[in-house]
């Protein structure tokens, strides 16, 4: 059974910083990429960043280049986000995803991942 878990959100002050995680289970996680994304309630999914934990490939969207780190342990299955100057418009909830695609320009896409974690809701107050 395939399972992806986010987890490490929370409540931060504007300027401070989180680390999330991302669990994955049942497949083999080296050869998928892990995609970021954070929804708002009313608001399109926005990708955020990825990671191709086959080669090591990242994005950023604009929004968080130079804020946010993607990182992925294979050893442990885990990737991770550090987010770091953080923004009251930051606040939304946040997605994991795992995608097999090698394209690395379809990871920018919701519809490119096949497997979704359950969100971690990060709130930035001002």
């Amino acid at each position: 059974e395939v399972q992806l878990q986010a987890y490490g959100g929370g409540l931060v002050q504007a300027g401070g910083s989180l680390r999330l995680s991302c669990a994955a289970s049942g497949f083999t996680f080296d050869r998928y990429a892990i995609g970021w994304f954070r929804q708002v309630p009313g608001k399109e999914s926005e990708g955020i960043s990825y990671i191709s934990n086959s080669d090591g490939s990242t994005y950023y969207a604009d929004s968080v280049k130079g804020r946010f780190t993607v990182s992925s342990d294979n050893a442990k299955n885990t990737a991770y986000l550090q987010m770091n100057s953080l923004k009251p418009e930051d606040t939304a909830v946040y997605y994991c995803a795992a995608s097999s695609t090698i394209i690395l320009s379809q990871l920018r896409v919701p519809s490119s991942y096949g497997y979704w974690g359950q969100g971690t809701q990060v709130t930035v107050s001002s």
